[in-house]
């Protein structure tokens, strides 16, 4: 496979839920390829969640290690894993995460904002990321104006603005009926070939499997 962006080793995570302790996840070993589109397949509950959080340093192990681009994001100060998420990967949740009273091409332009991009750099990166995604001729709509697969295409843009290495999507078509899913499927790994970027997508659903590069399947917090 190519050079892997995102490596785990051993990786365990585990919850206390009253008396009970929650296995997670169970020794996971995995590589996402630099450039390719890695889908997490599983069930509601298999861990997927749970392994994207730990790549993307929004939570920690409990055993193993994880390291994203060469860095050992398991090891990272709080400060070390704020200027990771900022610098190397966007995210992508199930629900859109718009901001209701920007418009489209404003919503983008945020995660551009926040770096103090010229004004200039910011109107050209997301005229281009807009129209990629199909979605130039909708840059003055508010969310509410916007289909749920065109909020989705919105949201996964933003996601891009800062250029980013690795691109985590958590159950980016849960929200979004068979057609709509499969065409934010599409788009996904469009912008793997156009941006450059790596993806690691979780889904439940098995009609999309075919977009990957690769697909890890997980059951219950182990990869099988």
């Amino acid at each position: 496979m190519a050079e892997p962006i995102a490596t785990t080793e051993a990786l365990g995570r585990e919850y206390e839920a009253g008396d009970a302790v929650v296995h997670a996840l169970q020794g996971v070993d995995i590589r996402i390829g630099r450039g390719e589109l890695t889908v997490v397949h599983g069930r509601s509950g298999s861990g997927k969640t749970t392994l994207l959080n730990m790549i993307g340093g929004l939570d920690r192990p409990t055993r193993g290690r994880v390291w994203v681009d060469g860095d050992e994001v398991s090891a990272m100060s709080e400060d070390d894993l704020v200027r990771l998420r900022r610098e190397k990967i966007g995210f992508v949740f199930q629900a859109f995460g718009l901001v209701p009273i920007l418009t489209a091409c404003e919503n983008v332009e945020v995660p551009l904002r926040l770096r103090n991009e010229n004004p200039g750099v910011r109107t050209k990166r997301v005229g281009e990321l807009l129209e990629l995604v199909g979605l130039a001729g909708r840059a003055r709509h508010r969310p509410y104006e916007l289909s749920g697969g065109e909020q989705q295409r919105v949201a996964i843009v933003r996601a891009l603005a800062n250029r980013p290495q690795l691109l985590i999507a958590d159950e980016p078509t849960g929200q979004l009926d068979s057609s709509n899913a499969r065409t934010i499927m599409k788009v996904i790994r469009e912008l793997v070939r156009s941006e450059g970027v790596s993806a690691i997508v979780a889904t439940h659903d098995p009609l999309l499997l075919d977009v990957a590069d690769r697909v890890v399947e997980l059951r219950d917090g182990e990869a099988v």
